[in-house]
Parts: C-alpha cells; structure tokens; sequence
C-alpha cells in the first residue's frame, strides 16, 4: 500500500487498522477494514476504475461522495456499485465496468 497516508502533518498517524484482502479484475488487493473499494485501489496505485460504456475511454474517481456514478463497479457479480460508497470485505471480487457492444454502427442512422 505504497500510495497511501500514513503520516498527516496536522492529523498524526493513521490508526492502526485490521487487513482484509480482496481481487480487482483477479488481482489481489490489501485494504484496511472500514475504507471504501474506491480508496483502497486507489491506495494501491489504481487509477481506472472502469470504461466508459460507449468510447472506452478510461474512468476513475471523481466526486467520491456518491453523485456521480463516474466509479462504478461489478462486486461478487453485480453491477452498477458505486466504489466510492461501498466498503470493502474480505475476499470480494470486484470487476471494473468495460466498454459495451455498441448497437448501432457510427454514423449510420435507422
């Protein structure tokens, strides 16, 4: 967990906290206990949350209170789950959200 707080200038240490294990797209991720899916990838360096659903451009985090709905996710087979307001268990299996099969070619109308 290289890329996360440990030491605030102004709020001290953090907490010592229990570890839970879970997979991001079959990767086994380190979290603490009580933090969000969404803080925990990106505490371990996972900026991509998911593609967008029709250009497959990537998507991260980006309001993190839960307006957006920019960091959704597949946990354990449902879709849809908001990262920033779920807390991740031990040995979840979270899936980032990929680009879907487009309907209609480009530029051809009906």
């Amino acid at each position: 967990m290289s890329n996360r707080i440990m030491e605030h200038p102004i709020l001290g240490s953090l907490p010592e906290r229990k570890t839970v294990l879970f997979t991001f797209n079959e990767q086994m991720i380190e979290a603490f206990e009580g933090e969000t899916v969404a803080a925990a990838l990106l505490a371990n360096g996972i900026r991509t949350i998911r593609s967008h659903e029709e250009t497959g451009t990537p998507r991260g985090i980006y309001c993190n209170i839960g307006h957006c709905f920019e960091c959704r996710i597949t946990i354990d087979g449902v879709s849809g789950i908001r990262s920033c307001l779920t807390l991740v268990k031990n040995g979840i299996k979270v899936k980032s959200g990929q680009q879907l099969p487009t309907p209609l070619k480009k530029g051809v109308t009906p």
